[in-house]
C-alpha cells in the first residue's frame, strides 16, 4: 500500500473517531441536562427506553472507537491492510468500505460460515 493510501485511511479513521467522540460527549451532556421526572409512568417508561437505546448505541460507538485506535496502531506499526487470518493483503475496496477490517473477504466469509454453524 502506498504512503498516500495509508494517509487516506489514517485521515478517514481520525475523522471518524472525532465524529464518534463528539457524539459521545453530546449524549453525556444531553443526559445530564435533559433528565426530567415525569409523573406519568408511561412517560417515564418512554424516557427510560429512549435513554437505554441511546446508551446502547453509544456503547457500540465506544467499542468502535477502540477498534479505530487499534487500527491506527496497526498503521503506525506497518501492519495495516494485512489479513490476520491468512496474512494476505486485504483488498482496497474492502478497506474503503470498512477501514477497520482485519480479515480479508475470504477469511471473513469463512468466519461467518463457522459462526452460523456453531449457532445451529
Amino acid at each position: 500500500m502506498s504512503k498516500s493510501q495509508i494517509a487516506h485511511f489514517k485521515k478517514i479513521l481520525n475523522d471518524w473517531k472525532v465524529e464518534l467522540s463528539t457524539e459521545l460527549s453530546r449524549t453525556v451532556s444531553h443526559m445530564q441536562t435533559d433528565v426530567t421526572t415525569y409523573a406519568d409512568p408511561n412517560d417515564r417508561a418512554s424516557q427510560e427506553s429512549e435513554m437505554a437505546l441511546e446508551l446502547r448505541n453509544r456503547d457500540r460507538e465506544r467499542k468502535l472507537i477502540k477498534k479505530i485506535n487499534e487500527t491506527l496502531k496497526n498503521i503506525d506499526e506497518d501492519e495495516y491492510g494485512y489479513c490476520m487470518g491468512c496474512g494476505e493483503e486485504i483488498g482496497l475496496n474492502r478497506l474503503q468500505a470498512r477501514p477497520t477490517a482485519t480479515l480479508c473477504i475470504d477469511c471473513k466469509t469463512l468466519q461467518e460460515i463457522k459462526e452460523k454453524q456453531m449457532a445451529k
